[in-house]
């Protein structure tokens, strides 16, 4: 059977997502419980299975909540918490890595400051790997908690109006938040703090990909117009408005919010940060703002918080953040069974295909640029050689890094 992996959002279709989620609402009532070694298992339906839990960057919900999820299910855990621990510190590449690990586990969750690390791990482990987050380029789980986040609380995710806020550019978890609710039609609302702007290239890979209608808005007035003027409308194609860099006035020149169903915040990413004193201009999500948007709207955040959200909302039925968190396990328990195609995905036929575009063959010596890419770091270049896609675009024909989807504008020489 083809080994399944989750290192993007686009590794797995609606359909499957759907099912999965599915399966989390079963396996969040806990249903099906059983006896296992002496205590009380939720479904055992992974005993004798191992999980390798890899973080190299620091975590508590992400890994705690696949570890839960894991035990839940009546599989082991095997963990590594630091870089330190692991061999990697010793000079050992990723790939070598990936291939111990996968003698060793029988699924394996990977978080790696580098991008485009969990598809190395992938394509030498020989066992379903899952992507916990590598560096700002994409945090696949945390996405599909956050849509189950949105069915769950919303009823439904198609034709919602969902705001990005805050750190647009280093955020992770709104880059594959964007590509997953461009996909099941929802409108987005990118409101940027300065400087922080969402990366153009996904910007318009959204557009090319998805066919979603776009509006830049130089100013939060007229955000207030053209959002609640589609919702009136009941448009149901896709719409992108970018507001660039106004997250600081948003909330506070406006008397009243748009018709936003959900307010996804974000804390600014100094970690990744090349100057780390750089000072942002950040709102604090408190009482006062919450008593602008509409009555049956959500405020959503991947946590940790550190400033953009005030306790004093914490009580507030509209605050979905913890409830957010809490959906993560019956999540990561239906993505684990999924992969392992175990339980309720013991017969499901798969019959999904990732796209693929053409290989570039790179006669040129063209890398990345990227400096956080896998496939840019001295250390991993004896197995990992920089490679890319011909993705096309409204602007012609472009080259997307396989490893960390970035985009770069050159003269294709050599097909």
């Amino acid at each position: 059977m083809e080994i399944r992996h989750l290192t993007t959002i686009d590794d797995v279709s609606n359909e499957e997502i759907l099912m999965m989620f599915d399966a989390a609402d079963v396996m969040s009532q806990h249903k099906g419980k059983i006896k296992s070694k002496g205590r009380e298992s939720l479904l055992d339906i992974c005993a004798g299975y191992n999980m390798a839990s890899l973080f190299f960057e620091p975590s508590t919900r992400t890994r705690l909540s696949f570890e839960s999820a894991m035990h839940r299910l009546g599989g082991d855990v095997s963990s590594v918490t630091e870089a330190g621990s692991a061999s990697v510190a010793k000079g050992e590449t990723i790939a070598d890595t990936a291939k111990i690990i996968g003698s060793y586990a029988d699924v394996i969750v990977v978080r790696h400051p580098w991008e485009g690390a969990p598809k190395v791990i992938a394509d030498y482990a020989g066992v379903p790997v899952i992507n916990a987050g590598d560096g700002a380029h994409q945090h696949p789980t945390q996405t599909l908690t956050d849509l189950y986040t949105l069915r769950k609380e919303k009823g439904r995710i198609e034709g919602l109006t969902v705001a990005l806020c805050g750190d647009l550019k280093y955020g992770r978890t709104v880059h594959s938040l964007a590509y997953a609710l461009a996909r099941f039609k929802a409108n987005i609302v990118l409101i940027s703090a300065q400087n922080l702007d969402m990366p153009d290239y996904i910007i318009k890979d959204l557009g090319f990909r998805y066919g979603c209608h776009q509006e830049e808005i130089v100013d939060v007035g007229q955000a207030l117009k053209k959002i609640n003027s589609h919702s009136q409308n009941a448009v149901r194609t896709s719409t992108i408005w970018v507001l660039s860099g106004l997250w600081g006035d948003f909330f506070k020149d406006l008397d009243e919010i748009p018709d936003i169903d959900a307010f996804y915040l974000t804390r600014v990413q100094k970690e990744r940060f090349a100057d780390i004193g750089i000072t942002i201009e950040y709102p604090t999500f408190d009482g006062k703002l919450l008593e602008k948007i509409k009555a049956d709207a959500i405020i959503m955040h991947p946590l940790p918080r550190v400033d953009e959200l005030a306790y004093e909302i914490d009580g507030d039925p509209r605050s979905a953040y913890f409830r957010q968190a809490a959906y993560g396990v019956p999540v990561r328990m239906a993505l684990i069974s999924f992969l392992l195609s175990v339980g309720p995905f013991s017969d499901f036929k798969r019959t999904f295909q990732k796209p693929q575009f053409p290989r570039y063959k790179n006669r040129d010596n063209i890398r990345c640029g990227n400096p956080k890419c896998i496939s840019m770091q001295e250390s991993e270049s004896q197995q990992i050689t920089p490679e890319f896609e011909i993705v096309p675009s409204d602007s012609g024909s472009l080259l997307r890094c396989v490893y960390c989807e970035r985009e770069i504008e050159c003269q294709l020489l050599h097909a």
